[in-house]
């Protein structure tokens, strides 16, 4: 597992209790850069992720891309998810948002998944 000065190895964690976590060192230092240009703390719904626990809670299924290290939904809702937006850095290829529901499961979702069909953003229901 590995984690980083703003983010802690079980923040970054697989949520099935597995203990697996490694994120790919691009993409936590990309993760880093977004953190310290937002200048506030984060809090992770979600971030690596193993097969089998993504299989479970995403229709991606067993080779999403939480399960690269290369993925991380950040809770937020309201004017936060904007803010949060304005510090994206360069390299997202993947967005995704979620602000529907309970506030507690409001998200944005980033990802540098190398792509053809990529940069795309899409909406969660």
């Amino acid at each position: 597992m590995n984690g980083s000065k703003h983010f802690s190895p079980s923040e970054l964690a697989c949520k099935c209790g597995c203990g697996t976590g490694q994120m790919d060192p691009d993409f936590l230092e990309l993760l880093e850069l977004f953190r310290c240009k937002y200048g506030k703390p984060m809090v992770v719904s979600s971030a690596y992720r193993c097969a089998d626990y993504n299989d479970e809670v995403s229709s991606t299924g067993r080779n999403g891309p939480h399960t690269t290290g290369k993925a991380i939904d950040i809770r937020c809702y309201g004017p936060e998810t904007l803010e949060l937006f304005k510090a994206l850095p360069d390299g997202v290829q993947g967005i995704g948002v979620k602000q529907t529901g309970p506030y507690a499961k409001r998200f944005i979702h980033i990802d540098t998944l190398n792509n053809p069909n990529r940069p795309w953003s899409w909406g969660y229901e």
